[in-house]
């Protein structure tokens, strides 16, 4: 499929190619911001180039769909592609916000290739040890593995002096900040508030997976996470009853899309409140604020979400 490159944006397929423009900016003595995205790219993703632009002289994307990230039932297959649409959204922010986009091929990323069974693999794999298991990583065990080794490769690749990443995806943000950390990359993380339509649904590039019955349906997950704010806030602190207010909120919601005789069905993941930093899950009383986080199966698209609480990531 040929990609026709709007005027100001640089597109790259090889690493080398990519790499030899990135030496160049050093000896200009340009900074760099990257914002990773695995395409499909929406406002969420725009307002990070945005924000990138604001603390950064060139903005750099990355647009790969990570195969080690996708369990073998996932949907690598179907998940969006539109490069082109990607593109144009890019260069609709205005001339040289973003100046380029990476857009490198599996086996260059994967010299060793890549199986999505990880009994089978071969190659460098990274791990952020007591932050991925949980949460998240209940349902995808080795989603953060998956995540954790594709940045570390395009960090060491794109060399950026900071890095954007939306809130959305609260736990990622954890993970890659303690692998920045650990591995002594010099590189600024930034973390995002979560973009959201006006009814409130995070943004994802999942969205486009939901019929219009389904969209009207997923707002159920915000509803749960601002009604367990509001009652934080109106002075209840005991994480189990917050939990079991949101999951009864959800469940109602399973009941009415049942009622409907729809043939989908909406269902709870988790619910969960956990503690910043180690994210180890609050089982009492909350005392120093929290990560309120949720996930939903709407239909056969799995949705997640987040509020912080009193506190910052």
């Amino acid at each position: 499929m040929s990609v026709k490159v709007p005027p100001g944006i640089r597109l790259f397929n090889k690493i080398a190619d990519f790499r030899a423009w990135r030496r160049q900016l050093m000896l200009d003595q340009k900074t760099l911001g990257y914002v990773p995205t695995m395409g499909a790219l929406h406002q969420g993703h725009l307002s990070l180039v945005s924000s990138a632009k604001e603390k950064c002289d060139h903005v750099a994307l990355t647009i790969f769909v990570n195969p080690a990230q996708f369990a073998p039932t996932e949907d690598l297959a179907t998940y969006p592609r539109t490069l082109q649409d990607d593109l144009n959204k890019l260069a609709a922010l205005g001339t040289n916000v973003a100046s380029a986009v990476l857009v490198p091929q599996v086996q260059e990323m994967y010299p060793s290739g890549i199986e999505l069974d990880v009994s089978k693999q071969r190659g460098t794999f990274v791990e952020v040890k007591g932050l991925s298991h949980q949460l998240e990583g209940v349902t995808r065990p080795h989603f953060f593995r998956g995540v954790a080794t594709v940045v570390a490769k395009f960090l060491n690749i794109i060399q950026p002096e900071e890095v954007f990443f939306g809130q959305k995806d609260v736990q990622q943000c954890a993970v890659i900040s303690n692998m920045i950390r650990d591995l002594h990359f010099p590189i600024k993380m930034n973390i995002c508030p979560t973009t959201r339509e006006l009814d409130g649904l995070a943004m994802s590039s999942r969205n486009t997976y939901l019929t219009a019955d389904q969209r009207k349906h997923a707002i159920v997950l915000y509803k749960a996470l601002t009604t367990v704010e509001q009652l934080y806030r109106q002075g209840e602190r005991d994480a189990k009853k917050l939990i079991d207010v949101a999951t009864d909120l959800i469940d109602q919601e399973r009941l009415k899309v049942q009622s409907e005789g729809s043939d989908w069905e909406l269902k709870l993941d988790y619910f969960s409140i956990n503690a910043p930093g180690d994210l180890a899950p609050i089982v009492d009383t909350i005392q120093h604020g929290a990560i309120v986080s949720t996930a939903v199966f709407v239909g056969k698209t799995r949705l997640i979400d987040n509020l912080l609480i009193d506190t910052q990531l």
